[in-house]
């Protein structure tokens, strides 16, 4: 149990709010929960410093709908990825104070807003059509106690507009860059500063970018220092590294 959660529920305890056997039966759900489907790893914030994550995308709507429930009873920071609308305000009903993201298609809940990070990390995007990859870096890096800046629409295409930034990104802890295309965005970023830059290829271009490929062959192949390279779409991922490289 993480200490946020654990401090909650002795205070429930004292407070009268819960009964001995209420908190026993909490705590019965350590260190995971067995749904089924699918076993929640309660213990997952006291080793990795966040919850476990959901990946909305291929489950169905109950199953999320349990596995938020699960989260909230423990008193656990949510996030679960890849989800529209829909699922979301199916969703929402069950858990309190459930927030959703239009651009990143996340929904979440954080209940501790202390700043873990030692300064800030930039998420650059290189077109308007990579937002939904950036979003989704941005609010994972935030979520787990980062500020965050966002610079969007600074592609290789018109490199004016990413120099006119570059006081904020040479100041920054670790910068995630987000790219289709041909993907050269991380290079030039990790030319400039003295920090990690993380690439996140897209799957946006035309048809010999492979459905981002390219971009990922030509991040892999950067002549640029510093740069490390995550999945195609893996702005969740790029986040999460981010997070973990910038904590105090």
């Amino acid at each position: 149990m993480n200490n946020h959660a654990l401090r909650t529920l002795l205070e429930r305890l004292r407070n009268g709010a819960l009964s001995v056997d209420q908190a026993l039966e909490a705590l019965r759900h350590y260190p995971f929960e067995d749904l089924g489907f699918a076993k929640i790893d309660h213990h997952r914030t006291l080793r990795k410093g966040f919850p476990e994550v959901v990946f909305g995308e291929g489950k169905t709507i109950d199953q999320i709908r349990s596995i938020a429930e699960s989260l909230e009873t423990t008193e656990q920071d949510i996030l679960i990825t890849r989800i529209d609308r829909h699922t979301y305000d199916a969703v929402r009903s069950s858990v309190t104070d459930l927030r959703f993201d239009e651009l990143s298609r996340c929904a979440y809940r954080r209940l501790c807003n202390e700043n873990l990070g030692r300064g800030y990390v930039l998420v650059a995007a290189a077109g308007t059509s990579d937002l939904p990859v950036a979003g989704e870096a941005a609010l994972t890096c935030e979520l787990m106690g980062n500020e965050v800046r966002r610079l969007y629409d600074v592609g290789v295409a018109g490199l004016h507009r990413l120099l006119t930034y570059y006081d904020e990104i040479t100041h920054a802890e670790v910068i995630i860059a987000v790219a289709g295309m041909e993907g050269a965005l991380p290079s030039v970023l990790s030319g400039l500063v003295d920090c990690p830059v993380i690439g996140v290829p897209t799957s946006v271009g035309y048809g010999a970018s492979f459905k981002g490929l390219a971009a990922l062959l030509a991040m892999l192949n950067s002549c640029a220092s510093g740069v490390t390279v995550v999945n195609i779409d893996n702005g969740f991922g790029a986040g999460y590294a981010a997070a973990l490289m910038n904590r105090r």
